[in-house]
């Protein structure tokens, strides 16, 4: 079921209704309603995938408690690895078997011996990368002796399948979300209108930004040879913003939801384009992701508290698996490896967290020096964001190569309307980027300011809105 859907769109005040006016004043019940309601809407797409959440679900709530129970560490290793064996075995036979065997025939064809790759012929469940990362945390975190494994089967089940992070994030930490199916939630309007607020810019940033620029992308990275230098650039410049607009769009949707049943999920992105330097905007790019590889592998490896060989060993660790993870192609691992090469200079001069705070604190109008700070960073995220949407490490090559030609400075031939909304984007995120989101106005007073605002950006998506694109972090 798409946030974007007629089908959402009747499903949650239904669900809504349902938790807040018939089931309220019983917890379990309001636990078993929200689990039953979010494997109605993860079952959408395919009633099929319910077995394997289920399932994962199962082994992990099991083994958290022979954690508990094993007295010897060599016993909750074998826990830990059950439950990582389970998960990261659904994640390897769904994603990753049919590029491993096709990789193998082709490094055998190199040298000579020709092989057939075996391969797969199943579907990719649905945001199987978010709900089994999740559920590992669970465990390990229970394994570190940070969490206590719970024993309501029904809370834990629910927290696994939480329907408005589900698909596609953020990445919750057991820690965090866990403990709130345990406490008895009431309605909070401030909360409440504050959620609908960031589900109606999330809106505006899927159905306006994104889809709008992803029409003119996937025409042009699909005939990338038909088209003269400006508009590959133009095209990915789009790119850039049509990932940014369609996955932090579903964040802003999913967190809102969640604040509408009484459930408080952490902020997935925080302004990343206003970023001076690659640390930065990884610090406010996919957030949640990237503090789960910080913490459960970044960490464990030794961080960066070894010699400068261990700072790069773990560097190019860390990025290669973030882009293995979004994908069984070798453009993403090349992504995760040119993100490495522009983080790796920061961390060994230690200059990786000198820009904490948000850029032009305090001011409406940025520094000259700030500007081409940047500047550098997206120019630099947008090379790498090539290797991420183009098909082949190929393809990526002769797009880069094609931008650099004599028709660079010719005037694009592609619709230049997107540029419109990007517009209304960034002033707004700017105006905002000291907020959690966009449309977060708590203490502007003026009421008929704000209803104009809303009334501005619902109209936007009545009539810009572009024909439904899917969200691009569901094929992950």
């Amino acid at each position: 079921m798409l946030f974007n859907s007629f089908e959402y769109l009747l499903f949650l005040p239904i669900v809504f209704i349902i938790y807040w006016f018939f089931v309220n004043k019983n917890l379990k019940v309001q636990n078993f309603t929200l689990l039953l309601a979010s494997y109605i809407f993860y079952g959408w797409w395919d009633w099929r995938f319910l077995s394997l959440i289920i399932f994962s679900s199962f082994v992990d709530y099991f083994c958290g408690l022979a954690l508990e129970k094993a007295t010897k560490r060599k016993r909750k290793r074998l826990w830990l690895t059950t439950s990582m064996l389970v998960n990261l075995g659904f994640l390897g036979i769904f994603k990753y078997f049919n590029f491993f065997s096709q990789s193998l025939a082709e490094a055998f064809a190199k040298v000579g011996y020709t092989m057939d790759a075996l391969t797969l012929d199943i579907i990719l469940p649905v945001g199987i990368s978010f709900y089994t990362f999740q559920t590992m945390s669970y465990t390990i975190d229970i394994y570190r002796e940070k969490l206590k494994p719970t024993r309501n089967i029904i809370a834990f089940f629910a927290f696994v399948s939480f329907f408005p992070q589900l698909v596609a994030g953020p990445i919750e930490r057991a820690t965090n979300l866990l403990p709130q199916f345990y406490k008895k939630r009431k309605f909070n309007y401030e909360n409440a209108t504050d959620g609908l607020r960031q589900i109606l810019w999330g809106l505006f940033k899927k159905i306006v930004v994104a889809d709008n620029c992803a029409i003119i992308v996937n025409e042009v990275f699909a005939n990338q040879s038909e088209y003269n230098s400006s508009s590959l650039v133009i095209a990915a410049v789009f790119f850039a913003f049509q990932i940014y607009g369609d996955f932090s769009g579903y964040s802003d949707i999913a967190i809102g939801t969640a604040r509408l049943f009484g459930f408080n999920l952490m902020q997935n992105f925080a302004f990343p384009y206003f970023s001076r330097d690659i640390a930065e905007f990884w610090r406010r790019w996919h957030i949640s992701l990237s503090t789960w590889f910080r913490d459960y592998v970044y960490i464990p490896l030794g961080g960066s508290r070894g010699g400068n060989a261990m700072k790069i060993r773990n560097t190019f660790i860390i990025f290669v698996v973030s882009g293995f993870w979004h994908g069984a192609n070798w453009t993403f691992i090349i992504w995760g490896f040119l993100n490495a090469l522009y983080f790796l200079p920061l961390l060994l001069l230690k200059r990786n967290r000198i820009n904490t705070n948000m850029v032009a604190e305090g001011n409406f109008f940025i520094g000259v020096r700030e500007i081409i700070q940047v500047g550098t960073t997206f120019l630099l995220t947008i090379l790498a964001w090539i290797f991420f949407r183009a098909d082949s490490l190929t393809s990526a090559l002769m797009y880069i190569k094609s931008i650099f030609s004599k028709t660079l400075l010719s005037f694009p031939t592609v619709d230049l309307k997107p540029f419109l909304f990007i517009t209304v984007l960034i002033f707004v995120e700017w105006l905002q980027r000291d907020k959690k989101h966009g449309l977060q106005m708590n203490n502007l007073k003026l009421t008929p300011i704000r209803w104009s605002i809303y009334v501005f950006v619902f109209c936007l998506i009545l009539f810009f809105g572009a024909q439904s694109q899917s969200f691009i972090y569901f094929q992950f």
